[in-house]
Order: structure tokens, then C-alpha cells, then sequence
């Protein structure tokens, strides 16, 4: 590749990736409106289904997202009647997130989106495990530089 071509939109993987995000982002969209969730809270209830109780914390770092993205979405989903917020009993500084009945409930009709997402990328589950590491590879290998970047 040329030097010129280096700053072509079509030769940046950043926006190759942010392109595929948004697409994802709008099959997730339809999808979702069923279960009566944003992709977001999708991603919440995810890791609630899997983990269970967690502090906002833990929560927040499953999900690489700050406490000023998180707390909104966490209250959408208190008030839909979906999880419960509360002060952990060994430490008040803590909130706790827990499934509602209705919230543990909803993972069965959840049960269905990923068949239907892997339907949409045209692609076989050894495929998708595949692009998954691949993709785990990039971002560990951009954290590392993000690290030192900033610390030079």
C-alpha cells in the first residue's frame, strides 16, 4: 500500500469495524423490540443472566462501560421491572444489580436472538467462534498500546 492510500476510508479497519457495530447494532435493534430491550440493556441482562448479582462495578467492567453510561441503563431497567438496584449490607458504598423474577424470566425469550443473529451474519458457528478470537486478539493487542501510549 502506498503511503497516499494509507489515509483512504476504505483502508481504515477502525471504520470497517465501527460500520459492522452500527450494522449489528440495527439487527439487535429489531430483534430486541420483542423482549422490549436496547442493545445496551441487552448487553446488561447478558451479563446478569451469566453472573448474576453483581456490584455496579464488576458490572461496569464486564461491560467496558463508565458508571455515567451504566447507572441510566441500569435504572431503565429497574423501572421496566427487569433488575433491582441496592446497597451491598458490607459495604454501603456499593450498589448491588440483581435479577427481578420478571428480568430471569425474560432470558428464555432471549433464547432465540443469537440463533437469529448468527442467521443474520451468513456465517457458521466455527466462523463466528473464529472472528470472536480474532476480534478478543485485537482488543487485548489495542489495550496493551492504549496502556503504552499513555504512559510514555
Amino acid at each position: 500500500m502506498t503511503e497516499p492510500e494509507w489515509l483512504r476510508l476504505d483502508r481504515q479497519i477502525c471504520f470497517s469495524l465501527h460500520a459492522a457495530s452500527r450494522a449489528f447494532t440495527g439487527v439487535y435493534r429489531v430483534l430486541l423490540q420483542d423482549l422490549g430491550l436496547t442493545y445496551p440493556q441487552y448487553l446488561v441482562m447478558l451479563v446478569l443472566w451469566e453472573q448474576g448479582e453483581l456490584p455496579v462495578k464488576k458490572l461496569g467492567e464486564r461491560l467496558r462501560l463508565d458508571s455515567g453510561t451504566l447507572s441510566p441503563l441500569v435504572k431503565r431497567l429497574e423501572t421496566a421491572g427487569l433488575v433491582r438496584r441496592e446497597r451491598s449490607a458490607e459495604d454501603e458504598r456499593s450498589v448491588l444489580v440483581r435479577l427481578t423474577g420478571e428480568g430471569a424470566a425474560l432470558r428464555e425469550r432471549a433464547l432465540e436472538v443469537p440463533r437469529r443473529i448468527m442467521s443474520a451474519t451468513g456465517f457458521d458457528p466455527a466462523e463466528i467462534g473464529e472472528l470472536r478470537e480474532r476480534l478478543d486478539r485485537l482488543t487485548a493487542a489495542l489495550d496493551a498500546a492504549a496502556r503504552t501510549e499513555a504512559a510514555r
